[in-house]
């Protein structure tokens, strides 16, 4: 489903340019659960944004589906992927409904969502997923702002999936919520996308969560892969004690 080979990346600074990513190869399997643990600056954010065609790549190819990743096709590439991030992304003056809407903007003219103009299908459509990630109906003409963070990141996600996405990214999705909430989107997000038949590439900081959710784990520092494999393998590693002494500490 995913096929990343000798990737790069560098961010220019003041006193010259950083590597981020250092010759990065990978490949995600179609219906895998697969978590990129590693610290803050570890390269795993830059990864999901290259793959998403945010930023583009200094060196290296990223295949998506079978088909090469380039600046020309990248808009159509983005139609097969949903993004779920950390801090939600949401409309907050909008309601959960718009909000939802926009997840089929590569789908829908740019003047319906301006206007707020969908039909009763996509408004049923929108209802339905709003309730396949745990929301009531009546949350549908309620404002994003409003809601919790926990109900905003069901929101997000339900957004991400409503275009029925190949592939599903996920930056840090429960970084800013709480463990409770952090257990119970991390299994909506798993079980909808297994329902869906999508593959997920979540980057998280939480060994204990990886552990649990992850069909295969990649632990990446300072812009290089440490480990890849299943989670079975990974727990014995030496990264895998690294990385919960330091969350524990």
């Amino acid at each position: 489903m995913l096929s990343i080979h000798e990737v790069s990346k560098s961010y220019e600074g003041k006193s010259g340019p950083t590597k981020v990513l250092r010759g990065v190869s990978m490949e995600v399997k179609r219906g895998e659960f697969c978590v990129m643990l590693g610290s803050s600056g570890a390269g795993k954010s830059t990864l999901l944004k290259l793959i998403s065609g945010q930023l583009a790549a200094d060196e290296g190819q990223i295949i998506v589906d079978g088909t090469v990743l380039t600046k020309s096709n990248c808009r159509q590439l983005q139609r097969q992927i949903g993004m779920v991030h950390q801090h939600f992304e949401l409309v907050e003056r909008l309601t959960c409904l718009d909000n939802l809407m926009l997840g089929l903007l590569p789908w829908v003219p740019w003047y319906r969502s301006v206007f707020r103009y969908w039909t009763n299908q996509e408004r049923t459509m929108a209802c339905q997923w709003l309730a396949r990630v745990g929301l009531e109906p009546s949350h549908a003409l309620r404002r994003s702002g409003k809601l919790s963070g926990g109900q905003q990141q069901r929101v997000a996600i339900a957004r991400a999936l409503i275009r029925k996405p190949k592939l599903v990214l996920a930056d840090e999705p429960v970084a800013s919520l709480d463990p409770e909430t952090s257990h119970s989107i991390l299994t909506l997000l798993r079980g909808v996308a297994r329902e869906c038949n999508a593959t997920v590439l979540c980057s998280l900081h939480q060994p204990d969560l990886a552990h649990e959710f992850a069909d295969r784990i990649i632990h990446l520092t300072s812009g290089v892969i440490k480990f890849d494999g299943p989670v079975a393998d990974w727990s014995g590693k030496s990264t895998y004690r690294d990385l919960t002494t330091t969350q524990s500490n």
